[in-house]
């Protein structure tokens, strides 16, 4: 079965204003981003969108531009590189220019309300400092405040959805890093309106595309230092560690924060890594222009449209990793492949064996995505007694399969069908929902599963 993906190439990183000059250099209508944009009913800004180009490629790139700041953005859109710095809350957008080559996001200075957050500043990558005069600050919002906008908008349910959940991401992040209860978590800079635009922005592009998966590419964070309230911290700022944690990621690439905690949470919230095998058609590219000139590597995301071939879901490289084992406690063995489940593994199975001298023994075979050799390797090396491993590629093939809640009287149950070329071939109830049912009810699990396989038609 055919998939149409969008893949994340963020070889230079991801910022949330790249991100939408890469979805409308993809083909996404400015029309339909704008109008979107205009549902949530903010008043105040407006899109500046311009061909440009980073060693020699030509992408879109897109600024969040406020009222008041309606001179001619391009007279100045060089960057500075004075060594100036600004603090401002970590959990918003810091790549966009100001007229006159600021960029946008930047603290201000005022007094906070008692108890809240203000998380971590940044160095930002025009490196060119300026203030607010006093009162034009952005707005301070939490959670709350931006889900009421959110909700309150005109916007499709599937875009309000995605929306809060590239901010939760956020709010999340902060939360942890902070200490402190997501609800007391304030945020003037993601609070503000460009932040908003680039988070429902991203959301509004990917509902456009339609795609039915999102992978990405090992994530470039970029290197240096940020400064915050606290003193200097190394990139990537604990916010964005957080956000991209469980991602593929390269640090080093670049002197500047190339990830920024939108970029992140846009990542988090819509994509996964993409297999190291996975053979896909390209349809056409599109690239998104960073604000930043850098002379080591273009400041570019590029993201292609792209179609799996005909079989991708059913083969893929996988590995198989076995060992002997003579020596070792039986009772360590649950404990054992259940650390091996824990790293991922898709499979993990005990074969008892008669090695040499007669030796009674057992095979432990795990198969597993190549990402996750290191972890398997790991655990099998100090967590057993092996003391060498065998580590066999192989194509692993599945049908493809979809998963379904059905009612019954025992309530929501979930339901998986597999296919083969798009022929339906197996539908049975998930067997651990049927045993909480079998438990709760005192029926044998067999009559649960044969009654709800029975709704099944």
């Amino acid at each position: 079965m055919k998939m149409k993906i969008l893949y994340y190439d963020c070889f230079s990183g991801i910022s949330g204003d790249m991100n939408l000059g890469a979805m409308l250099d993809l083909g996404v209508s400015r029309d339909i981003l704008e109008s979107g944009l205009q549902k949530l009913n903010l008043k105040g800004w407006r899109l500046d969108i311009t061909r440009d180009q980073r060693h020699g490629i030509t992408g879109t790139r897109v600024s969040v531009i406020p009222d008041g700041m309606e001179e001619n953005v391009h007279d100045h859109a060089h960057d500075h590189e004075d060594e100036h710095t600004h603090e401002h809350t970590h959990g918003h957008e810091h790549t966009r220019e100001h007229p006159h080559g600021h960029d946008h996001t930047h603290e201000h200075t005022h007094e906070h309300d008692p108890g809240e957050v203000h998380g971590h500043s940044h160095e930002h990558e025009s490196g060119h400092s300026h203030e607010h005069a006093p009162g034009q600050g952005h707005p301070h919002r939490n959670l709350e405040d931006i889900r009421k906008i959110i909700s309150t908008s005109d916007l499709s349910s599937s875009v309000k959805e995605l929306s809060m959940k590239i901010f939760r991401k956020i709010a999340e992040a902060e939360a942890a890093v902070h200490n402190k209860p997501l609800n007391e978590i304030h945020f003037h800079e993601v609070g503000a309106i460009d932040s908003i635009v680039d988070i429902v922005g991203a959301a509004i592009c990917l509902d456009c595309l339609e795609v039915d998966r999102v992978y990405v590419s090992a994530v470039e964070l970029g290197g240096g230092m940020v400064r915050c309230q606290h003193g200097l911290l190394p990139v990537p700022a604990p916010a964005t560690e957080r956000i991209i944690s469980g991602f593929q990621v390269h640090t080093g690439g670049v002197d500047f924060e190339a990830t920024t905690p939108t970029g992140a949470a846009i990542i988090a919230a819509t994509a996964e890594p993409i297999p190291p095998s996975l053979k896909h058609t390209i349809i056409r590219s599109g690239y998104g222009i960073g604000q930043k000139i850098n002379p080591s590597r273009p400041n570019i995301l590029r993201v292609f449209l792209a179609e799996t071939a005909d079989d991708e879901e059913r083969g893929h490289r996988a590995l198989l990793v076995a060992c002997n084992i003579d020596d070792m406690n039986p009772e360590l063995s649950e404990y054992l492949s259940g650390r091996l489940f824990a790293a991922g593994a898709g499979d993990v199975w005990f074969t008892p064996v008669i090695m040499k001298k007669g030796r009674p023994a057992f095979t432990i075979n795990i198969i597993c995505e190549e990402d996750q050799l290191d972890d398997v390797r790991e655990i099998l090396f100090t967590e057993s007694t092996t003391i060498g491993l065998r580590v066999m590629p192989f194509t692993k093939e599945t049908l493809h399969r979809e998963f379904e809640e059905i009612d019954t009287r025992f309530g929501k149950v979930l339901i998986k069908k597999s296919y083969f070329n798009d022929r339906l071939v197996s539908v049975k109830p998930e067997a651990d929902r049927c045993a909480e049912i079998a438990a709760a009810t005192g029926l044998p699990m067999k009559q649960v599963i044969q009654e709800i396989t029975s709704l099944l038609g």
